[in-house]
């Protein structure tokens, strides 16, 4: 018995002990687990598998924006260990430098108009509005506007759906319609040999062959010239001016017909087109599309008919082009 006393007091006496130490032990330091990446120590974390569940889900969800997903080769591990209380735990940037070493690819949604990507935006939504936006407008390459969801792991320079609308936009083009009581005719030509200064240089509005000059002709006056041209051929503004007319029909023999005021009484006259570009009170730069080539109102085949005109009086556009 006094033996068995003994051996009782020896076990009470360890357990007190390792109680003593296990309590002494948790007043100065709290149990805590290393983290290291590729060998390379990164701090202290006390819930691992918090830490764990972040990475987690950057690699597979990105960061619910910009980011859609990180690809990271090789795991941090986790080993248990005694750490002084005073000491801090740096979760966030342990999860930071693990990020870093992986690779981060983006998602953003590419605007394209015509297959051809213009401008790139943040989010679907904000996308969708783009194109949503200009149906709205009638805009008239709506229909070639498209988005693509994109991924790559470097990030665009990102545009507000707002800019993206305004600089896709392109207005419908309402060409203006008179009857052929409106045309505007000539008060009379110049048949002298006098040439009248215009103030301004012209460019040819079209290439081809003339086929009929300026002057009497056999049953009328012909008050300008015929450059001979291909159906559809483009037409562009001799000098830069406004658009007073813009007229479809027969209009007096002219067919559909332009007239571009360049000021100080100059005027250029473009007759028998297929199609108008412009319409009457828009201002166009020299060189700028207007018309194309056709055939309409007294013709007998595919060519633009050109007058220049000074104060109502036309002038022989071969002392000035051609």
């Amino acid at each position: 018995m006094p033996h068995v006393r003994s051996m009782l007091k020896i076990v009470i006496l360890i357990i007190l002990a390792g109680l003593a130490i296990v309590g002494i032990t948790s007043y100065f330091y709290k149990p805590t687990y290393s983290v290291t990446l590729n060998g390379e120590f990164l701090g202290y974390t006390q819930d691992k598998s918090n830490l764990q569940e972040r990475i987690n889900e950057a690699i597979q969800k990105g960061n619910g924006g910009t980011v859609a997903f990180v690809q990271i080769d090789n795991m941090p591990t986790y080993k248990l260990c005694l750490l002084k209380k005073n000491i801090k735990t740096n979760d966030d940037e342990i999860y930071n430098e693990v990020i870093k070493q992986g690779t981060t690819y983006y998602r953003y949604y590419a605007v394209l108009e015509d297959d051809e990507e213009k401008y790139y935006i943040a989010n679907f939504d904000e996308a969708e509005s783009v194109i949503e936006q200009l149906k709205e407008k009638e805009s008239t390459n709506s229909d070639k506007i498209s988005i693509v969801e994109t991924y790559n792991t470097t990030e665009p320079e990102y545009t507000d759906a707002e800019t993206c609308v305004n600089e896709l936009y392109k207005k419908k083009v309402v060409v203006n319609t008179y009857s052929s009581g409106t045309v505007v005719a000539a008060k009379s030509m110049n048949t002298s040999n006098n040439v009248v200064p215009l103030g301004i240089s012209l460019i040819r509005p079209v290439t081809g062959v003339i086929t009929s000059r300026y002057g009497p002709r056999s049953s009328n006056n012909h008050k300008g010239i015929d450059i001979g041209a291909g159906y559809g051929t483009s037409i562009y503004a001799a000098a830069a001016g406004t658009v007073t007319v813009s007229s479809y029909g027969y209009n007096g023999g002219y067919g559909n017909y332009i007239i571009i005021s360049h000021g100080n009484g100059v005027e250029t006259l473009y007759g028998h087109c297929s199609s108008l570009c412009v319409t009457a009170g828009t201002k166009v730069s020299q060189g700028q599309l207007i018309a194309k080539v056709g055939s309409t109102g007294r013709s007998s085949g595919n060519h633009l008919h050109l007058e220049i005109r000074v104060n109502g009086v036309t002038q022989n556009p071969q002392n000035y082009v051609y």
